[in-house]
């Protein structure tokens, strides 16, 4: 019993795919692991390989000083908050659940109300990856309470911290998804394109994967751009650039395939050569975007 208690204790709140793999993986490391889930029976597995069940979520939370939430969504965090309400006094509470700024701010503002501290968390990896380099993980809150449960958030994967507002690692999170799913759906469309026009898949997803590598330098310097508000003609002028555009629409169309987003892009351009930038570069289309 002595060596029990004197393992560090952690508490995993949400049994789904990622929670059950966040508490498999603290128990792996020696950790005193608590559970507790809404459906009591998928506790069971954990409990064979050694976790304490909780019979509700505030026993659960009281039963170690950092508690991790992995939920559904942040509607399942209101949730487990409110059942959990002064059984949160002097402990720590980590979400790493999916959702926005403004909701981890409101949880931060909660948990405090109710004398807790708060981090919040967002993960970019799937469950198999959870305790491996692999998993990437943004937190961001008070600096003093990400410190103190950092050597455990670390027994999960690569872990960054992304300042003390709470949102930030929402930011970074919903970012960083965000231009993923931009580029895959712009790639959909153009591999619609090379197939209409019956050239092989494989063949060009080859070439455009060996050319991808030279964006990087490429977005380095149009942050930095927009940053000084000196926007050189990265891509040549958008003078230049807008008649390519045409064309690019022109084709599309011409091979039946969606070119919406090449006609919004064009449409910023007209606005900015008409503005009197023709001379500037793709990245001061910034200027038209941010509010």
């Amino acid at each position: 019993m002595t060596e029990s208690t004197d393992r560090p204790a952690v508490t995993v709140i949400g049994l789904g795919n990622m929670g059950s793999a966040v508490a498999r993986a603290l128990l792996e490391r020696g950790y005193r692991t608590t559970v507790w889930n809404r459906t009591a029976d998928k506790a069971d597995a954990l409990f064979e390989a050694g976790a304490e069940v909780a019979s509700t979520a505030g026993k659960a939370v009281a039963a170690s000083p950092l508690t991790i939430l992995s939920l559904l969504d942040n509607t399942a965090v209101e949730d487990v908050l409110e059942a959990v309400g002064e059984a949160a006094a002097g402990h720590t509470l980590v979400s790493l659940t999916s959702g926005s700024p403004d909701q981890a701010r409101a949880n931060q503002c909660w948990a405090l109300a109710h004398g807790a501290a708060y981090v919040d968390g967002k993960v970019m990896g799937d469950p198999p990856d959870v305790g491996t380099p692999k998993m990437s993980l943004a937190f961001s809150g008070d600096r003093d309470t990400y410190d103190a449960v950092q050597p455990t958030l670390r027994t999960l994967g690569s872990a960054a911290y992304y300042g003390p507002d709470a949102g930030h690692a929402a930011v970074e999170f919903n970012a960083q998804v965000a231009m993923g799913y931009e580029f895959l759906v712009g790639f959909l469309h153009t591999l619609s394109l090379v197939e209409a026009e019956g050239m092989d898949l494989e063949a060009f997803t080859d070439r455009l994967a060996g050319s991808l590598a030279g964006y990087a330098g490429l977005l380095k310097m149009m942050a930095s751009a927009i940053k000084s508000e000196t926007y050189g003609p990265d891509l040549g002028s958008l003078d230049v650039q807008a008649a390519l555009m045409d064309d690019l629409i022109g084709h599309r169309e011409s091979a039946g395939v969606e070119a919406v987003r090449m006609r919004e892009v064009k449409a910023l351009m007209d606005r900015r050569i008409a503005d009197g930038h023709g001379d500037q570069g793709f990245s001061s289309l910034y200027a038209l975007l941010h509010p």
